[in-house]
């Protein structure tokens, strides 16, 4: 039986779109692997600890981060849907600078990878260092070891709908314990007002809290790095094979490339309004209970410091609650990022000559040892510096970075490589300038506030 190859387009495997709200249903599922890798560093670590270090006053900020950056992702997505591109092959079609025949985008991407493995060393990190309270026998760096191991052996059979279903499950579950806990908080001394939610809305920035704020707002909702690993979960999902080769002046083809593109924006939909809920569960938790109580979560007591959100709103048992909950979160952002880490970067190592990424076999060849050096190299680089927080919000600034790169690009795709027959209408269109508007100001206003 032929393998058939997700990257390669095929007028044989062309499929019309689903007509009805079930149909279109079973054709979820690439944001939700979105989301199983924002909810673990951005949700759980990175927003909670903003909310304990500034209070309520930032969430603006969570709102904004969920909220604006969906319309990057409907734009990189609608690109790959019409013409079959990965990210990576998209962005080396860009106008600009060029180095050895590569788009500077995609160095620009390469050169920010080592920021971005501190983040994954960081939440690796949180992982052994839960796994240590759990079987305090078995001492951090073994587990660092073996959390390494294992995500390494899941992901390198390089399979799609297992990585769909296995994100959701886990993704599922601390997802109803956090919003739990939300609403217990009323019947305790951390009970939340009307007024501490509109203290948060006022567009105010805490100057002491500057880089949790950036940091944050990369890793929160869909970042630059989600936005860019959407295209390939909806190429594997079988999107754009579905659409089909473009035809020029064909209605059939635009009727189709339209409906796949609407699908899409069901997905995408669904997936913004689950982690846009439990992110500001986060920060709810963590500004109410750790910011009261002056715990901002830090090196090894990270776990423990997240834990009291729990216990505080639901009694002592809730820690063990938490402490299985937490590894479904932190095991699922590990497990879906490394999965797109492996295919993004062998895409871009394909683009500077090091390999053939539409060819099958050098593509899995490469996917399979990425899947193991990168769990490896986290881990290593966890057990060097060991300050997962720092490491998480670091790794912020950089996912904070790329999203500049997805906004060009964005911008690019928008105006220029829309096909005819597939321009969006105008509530789109002013939704995606807002979006690209909000984020370039706000990214300006945080550098200039550093800087001074």
């Amino acid at each position: 039986m032929k393998t058939i190859d997700p990257y390669q387009l095929d007028a044989s495997r062309v499929a019309e779109p689903p007509a009805t709200w079930s149909g279109k249903l079973l054709y979820c599922g690439p944001g939700f692997v979105l989301s199983a890798s924002i909810v673990g560093s951005g949700e759980l670590i990175a927003t909670t600890t903003l909310g304990a270090e500034a209070g309520f006053q930032t969430l603006w900020v969570i709102i904004v981060s969920c909220l604006a950056k969906v319309a990057l992702q409907l734009e990189f997505a609608r690109n790959t849907i019409q013409s079959g591109e990965t990210c990576m092959t998209a962005l080396n079609r860009l106008p600009g600078a060029r180095c050895r025949g590569t788009h500077w985008t995609i160095w620009f991407w390469l050169l920010l990878q080592p920021i971005k493995i501190l983040q994954l060393g960081g939440i690796i990190g949180g992982l052994a260092m839960l796994l240590n309270i759990v079987t305090p026998a078995v001492s951090i760096p073994v587990w660092c070891w073996v959390v390494a191991v294992v995500v390494a052996s899941l992901v390198c059979v390089e399979r799609y709908q297992f990585i769909e279903r296995a994100s959701l499950l886990l993704l599922i579950v601390f997802t109803a314990m956090t919003l739990i806990s939300v609403a217990s908080l009323q019947w305790t001394p951390y009970s939340i007002g009307w007024d501490d939610l509109a203290s948060g809305l006022k567009g105010e920035l805490p100057a002491g809290a500057l880089v949790f704020v950036f940091g944050t707002f990369g890793l929160t909702g869909v970042g630059g790095d989600e936005v860019m690993h959407y295209t390939y979960w909806l190429l594997e999902k079988g999107y754009a094979a579905n659409v089909g080769p473009y035809r020029e002046n064909d209605p059939v083809w635009q009727e189709r490339a339209r409906g796949w593109i609407k699908v899409m924006y069901l997905d995408a939909l669904l997936s913004m309004v689950a982690y846009t809920i439990v992110t500001a569960a986060f920060f709810v938790l963590g500004a109410a209970v750790l910011h009261v109580r002056g715990e901002v979560p830090s090196g090894y007591a990270m776990v423990e410091s997240l834990a009291t959100m729990y216990t505080e709103s639901l009694g002592p048992w809730a820690r063990v609650v938490f402490l299985v909950g937490a590894f479904a979160v932190l095991f699922s952002t590990v497990f879906s990022a490394l999965a797109a880490w492996t295919r993004i970067t062998a895409d871009a190592f394909s683009k500077i000559g090091l390999l053939r990424f539409e060819n099958p076999i050098s593509r899995r060849r490469m996917i399979a040892i990425l899947s193991w050096f990168f769990p490896l190299t986290w881990a290593a680089v966890f057990l060097w510096y060991e300050q997962p927080v720092t490491m998480i919000m670091i790794g912020g600034l950089g996912t904070a970075a790329i999203l500049l790169i997805v906004v060009v690009a964005a911008l690019h795709f928008h105006f220029v490589r829309t096909l005819p027959g597939l321009e969006p209408g105008w509530f789109y269109r002013i939704a995606f300038l807002v979006s690209t508007i909000s984020i370039v100001l706000l990214a300006g206003y945080g550098f200039y506030k550093a800087i001074l």
